[in-house]
């Protein structure tokens, strides 16, 4: 091992964060909480998703504009604390770490889940503990061959995923042999458009944002960008157009083949469910295997993005410095590993819980992405008080793009409040305050480290 000097090394080109972006998005949120989005809202969710992307496109113009004018970042906590000061950096990171620990926790035994379809006798924490041990090696290696791991990784589930809209939109529209075209039948069908009403769309949104959750990671990737004034604009926008395509056609294909109704109670995916409701010979399993694919490389993302904020905490001097050293690939090995505590924790939670372990933590998961676009949305519209006109990328409709984000992502937290349950809100709502306890406790030695940092 050797000590961090100066920084990680900039490995990492646009379509490395590109992928690790899709990667991080389009995992078991798009695939194992679609149906639970579905059974709430009905075909609404399409429209749900369209909101959350809009919203999406908006905090992370703004997060590449930040990133963009200051060049020297390493993370988008350093963006934060420069406009909002240390205490709500410190929350950022701190949430942001504990969304993604508790997220690859919770992925690795739906991974299991997913293995079990064709291990059916292994327990669930076996085949947990075995995706588990392959993440933490990917990402012990050097930082350019976990880049490539998850950029073949994002494209294999992406192609599938491209191959699912071509197929769904001919079956759809096309009768065949003993298949009769829905067309939009099912849109308006089983009690309309808004089955369950606004309520169905306000609380649908909880997993839609946990779903969108993690494409902020490509403000972890600052360090180990190059370029990252001109990386980071185009990869967010080529990123935004490919999230939203891939939630919001996919939704369409599946609530317009299958009755919404017919989604609730069923443990597959919907993905799956398409294929075995037409009698494709062979395709459940093809899906499932892409959906597999789909959680590791989420789990691969989220292991990434946790180890480097804890990496970015200790060279700060916030945590242990153990954990700011390098191995000779340049990778914060003991952060990796810090990190991967979580996945074992699940596996030992999938002991007792089994399969609800997912069910238990996507709502608490769903809070906190909400809350991490809210201080990024607030960054950005603060960053430029007192700033000359910017050069390079810039948003040009601001300020008016950075409030609508705001002000929806407030009415979502107001509505998902009134529609979640009390135990998912009151745990979230502890660990926030215990993260706020911690910085009470600490504030004069963080703020004796910003001084010194300065």
């Amino acid at each position: 091992m050797e000590k961090h000097t100066k920084s990680l090394q900039r490995t990492m080109t646009s379509r490395h964060i590109m992928m690790m972006a899709l990667g991080g998005s389009i995992g078991a949120g798009l695939f194992k909480g679609s149906s639970a989005a579905i059974d709430t809202a009905g075909p609404a969710v399409v429209l749900a998703y369209l909101i959350g992307g809009i919203i999406l496109l908006f905090i992370m113009q703004g997060l590449a504009e930040m990133a963009v004018q200051n060049s020297g970042a390493r993370t988008f906590r350093d963006l934060v604390q420069s406009v909002l000061g240390v205490f709500p950096a410190y929350f950022l990171d701190w949430v942001y770490w504990k969304m993604w620990v508790l997220n690859i926790a919770a992925e690795a035994v739906v991974a299991a889940i997913f293995l079990q379809y064709w291990f059916s006798e292994t327990p669930i924490w076996v085949l947990a503990l075995l995706v588990s041990v392959a993440v933490t090696v990917v990402n012990l290696l050097s930082v350019k061959i976990f880049a490539e791991t998850e950029y073949w990784l994002a494209l294999i589930k992406i192609s599938v995923i491209v191959i699912f809209i071509l197929a769904g939109i001919l079956l759809l529209f096309a009768s065949f042999g003993h298949h009769v075209a829905p067309s939009f039948s099912n849109l308006t069908g089983q009690g309309g458009f808004f089955p369950n009403g606004s309520t169905g769309l306000i609380t649908a949104m909880l997993v839609v944002i946990y779903s969108y959750g993690g494409t902020e990671i490509i403000g972890v990737t600052l360090a180990e960008t190059k370029n990252p004034e001109k990386v980071v604009p185009k990869a967010v926008r080529s990123t935004l157009t490919r999230i939203i395509a891939f939630y919001i056609f996919p939704f369409f294909i599946i609530v317009g083949l299958i009755p919404w109704d017919k989604v609730n109670g069923v443990n597959e995916s919907p993905f799956v469910m398409v294929f075995q409701l037409i009698g494709i010979p062979g395709a459940d399993h093809v899906m499932n295997a892409v959906i597999l694919l789909a959680i590791i490389s989420s789990m691969n993302s989220g292991l990434y993005g946790s180890s480097r904020v804890l990496y970015t905490q200790a060279v700060d001097g916030r945590v242990p410095k153990i954990f700011a050293q390098l191995s000779s690939k340049k990778v914060p090995v003991y952060s990796i590993l810090m990190c991967t505590a979580s996945l074992y924790a699940g596996v030992l939670i999938s002991i007792f819980a089994g399969s609800q372990t997912f069910n238990y933590l996507m709502g608490s998961l769903g809070y906190t992405v909400l809350f991490i676009w809210l201080i990024i949305a607030f960054a950005h519209l603060k960053s430029r008080k007192g700033t000359e006109k910017l050069s390079g990328y810039y948003v040009k409709w601001f300020p008016y793009t950075t409030w609508v984000a705001i002000i929806a992502l407030l009415a979502i937290l107001v509505g998902i409040i009134m529609t979640t349950s009390l135990i998912i809100t009151g745990v979230t709502l502890g660990i926030y305050l215990l993260i706020s306890l911690t910085y009470v406790i600490r504030r004069d030695t963080l703020s004796s480290v910003q001084r010194i940092g300065a």
